[in-house]
């Protein structure tokens, strides 16, 4: 059973930093890619980015391209978002993903964190 549970949310001002956790179970790494998406109020859900679990190598949506820093810690079963710089409209609710590679959709979702940055 994969359960993606996030952490880390919270409210912040304009400039700060922020890294929201997504812890994993269930997962067999070798064969699933990670993701993050958001959703703001209104607003469809984006991409921010995807990380593969085995090698690291990482893939980011435009908006957040030199802010934001996906990683993960094989160790700890965790996936990570680090997110620098932060914008007012960068608040939405924050949520990681799984996806087999077979799959060609993103099959499995946390019940996402909210990020609320202020001018």
């Amino acid at each position: 059973q994969v359960q993606l549970v996030e952490s880390g949310g919270g409210s912040v001002q304009a400039g700060d930093s922020l890294r929201l956790s997504c812890a994993v179970s269930g997962v067999a790494f070798s064969n699933y890619g990670m993701g993050w998406f958001r959703q703001a109020p209104g607003q469809e859900r984006e991409f921010i980015g995807r990380i593969r679990w085995i090698g690291g190598s990482t893939t980011y949506g435009d908006s957040v391209k030199g802010r934001f820093t996906i990683s993960r810690d094989s160790a700890k079963n965790t996936l990570y978002l680090q997110m620098n710089s932060l914008k007012p409209e960068d608040t939405a609710v924050y949520y990681c993903a799984a996806q087999r590679f077979s799959a060609g959709r993103w099959e499995y979702w946390g019940q996402g964190t909210q990020v609320t940055v202020s001018s």
